[in-house]
């Protein structure tokens, strides 16, 4: 069909248009892309066997849906790609402010155009971006807002009583007739202005202060709500959920890789920052796996969640903070160290919520906390298990014979220190590492072929892992990472206290 031939209803008419409702319409849409394989909710990861699956079955059932998870887990991104569902273009009589479908014109305009006009009522084509409405909910928003009021300046201007239908200025929830129309975090929605909302999703009609007036809406509610909301800021009421046909439970990433592509997917990161830095896949599976340590740690509030822009916002953090270290230190190019992930600090204190504990502990600590966890649960995918220390501190004889991390912890037992200066050049990081006895030769042992900037990656790694296994001290100052033996450590803590 040549939609730009069709420029009135007549014409409309003569090519066999037929109009659905546009849940028919999405149906449809979705049928034909799952018969032919075609693309659906491109982008969206992990939820392939679970959301996704569940989404299609509500589209199919023409329901209107609730997306119910916390925070970071994709929802308003889903609802937004429904769009992709609907037909590329949709006809309206021009100039109406509801959509007005030429076959069947809801509002008093649409109605008298096709009564005066007939066959002659102009037509307008709207493409498919235009036919969603998005409103998050604030408890300041308004049933006029949402739905629409009396215009006393529009009934003025056009000297009409306010009994009068043309005088009423349409709220936004009318204007996406025959639209997607989305309201994020729902339960913040007062509930008096939830209740406005039930005629619309069980009758398909709104009223306007007492209005005798029928509006048969045509519109596929997308809703999203935050299960927290429940017992916190406010709540959905149990009408108004009961008219929601299907609700869909949203969930983090499954696994370790699915989280990683999610990362990579939405990162900002330039074109000029891949250039400068060198980003090995081991850094990127320690920032994920803060995220999986802060949804099981007992210092974050699970109830509220750890959003996967925690990740998104630290991987970027951390690509930065070398390229800063580089622009320093005038080198054209760097990589990325494990002292590096000190700059992910900011991303994390400010995407988790702490429960009593945490606050006892503070945002800071807790973030370093997290920080080690992950180092020593991806440390054991890489090198061995270190052996455990003696209630004295030293390794024990038994695992002395059999730790391979022997000689790197007698250097450190026998005296030796280690500075590692967040901004240092590479050059000097190397030689800093080389100074470990034994370091080097763990590395070459279990990654035989790696480059230079890797092998040095390595042995900054198996140091953190060390410490994250209490085998080593490991002190956080300003611009420094301190390495010393455990027993010194606590000797050094011990003055300072005197």
């Amino acid at each position: 069909m040549d939609i730009q031939k069709i420029k009135n209803l007549g014409q409309l008419k003569k090519s066999g248009y037929q109009p659905l409702s546009i849940k028919e319409e999405i149906r449809k849409n979705l049928i034909h892309r799952i018969q032919n394989n075609g693309p659906r909710f491109q982008g969206i990861l992990g939820y392939d066997s679970t959301v996704l699956k569940d989404i299609e079955t509500a589209v199919l059932s023409r329901h209107n849906i609730l997306l119910l998870g916390l925070r970071g887990q994709a929802k308003t991104r889903i609802a937004r790609q429904m769009v992709d569902l609907l037909d590329e273009y949709m006809p309206i009589i021009e100039g109406s402010e509801v959509n007005d479908d030429p076959f069947a014109p809801v509002s008093k305009f649409g109605r008298q155009l096709v009564e005066k006009m007939g066959d002659q009522t102009p037509i307008q084509w709207l493409h498919k971006s235009d036919r969603f409405g998005e409103k998050l909910a604030t408890p300041d928003v308004s049933v006029a807002d949402l739905i629409g009021d009396i215009d006393p300046i529009k009934a003025a201007n056009l000297r009409l009583s306010f009994s009068d239908e043309e005088v009423i200025h349409y709220g936004i929830i009318p204007r996406c007739n025959r639209s997607i129309f989305v309201i994020n975090e729902l339960p913040d929605l007062q509930a008096r202005i939830q209740v406005a909302l039930f005629n619309i999703l069980q009758e398909g009609d709104i009223q306007i202060r007492g209005f005798k007036l029928r509006l048969n809406l045509d519109i596929l509610f997308v809703f999203t709500a935050n299960p927290e909301d429940y017992t916190s800021r406010g709540s959905i009421v149990t009408p108004l959920k009961d008219r929601i046909e299907s609700q869909i439970l949203t969930h983090y990433p499954k696994d370790l890789n699915t989280a990683l592509q999610i990362t990579e997917q939405q990162a900002a990161i330039l074109e000029e920052q891949k250039l400068k830095v060198l980003i090995p896949d081991l850094v990127k599976k320690i920032v994920e796996q803060i995220a999986f340590e802060a949804r099981k740690s007992e210092y974050v509030d699970r109830k509220s969640g750890v959003s996967a822009r925690l990740t998104i916002a630290a991987f970027e953090n951390l690509v930065s903070s070398a390229e800063r270290r580089a622009l320093i230190n005038r080198e054209k190019q760097t990589s990325i160290w494990i002292s590096d992930l000190m700059g992910t600090i900011p991303a994390i204190t400010g995407k988790i919520e702490l429960v009593y504990e945490g606050e006892q502990e503070g945002p800071f600590q807790v973030a370093l906390h997290l920080l080690e966890k992950a180092i020593r649960s991806q440390f054991v995918l890489y090198f061995p298990v270190p052996a455990k220390r003696s209630p004295t501190g030293k390794s024990s004889m038994e695992g002395r014979e059999l730790n391979p991390y022997r000689q790197v912890i007698s250097w450190f037992d026998q005296g030796g220190n280690l500075d590692i200066l967040t901004d240092m050049k590479d050059k000097d990081r190397q030689k800093q590492l080389k100074q470990v006895s034994g370091l080097s030769e763990i590395v070459s042992q279990h990654y035989p072929a790696l480059s230079s900037s890797e092998h040095t990656l390595m042995m900054e790694f198996v140091l953190h892992g060390l410490s994250a296994y209490s085998l080593i001290s490991k002190k956080v100052v300003e611009g420094q990472i301190h390495f010393n033996d455990l027993i010194g450590s606590m000797m050094d803590f011990d003055d300072e206290d005197q």
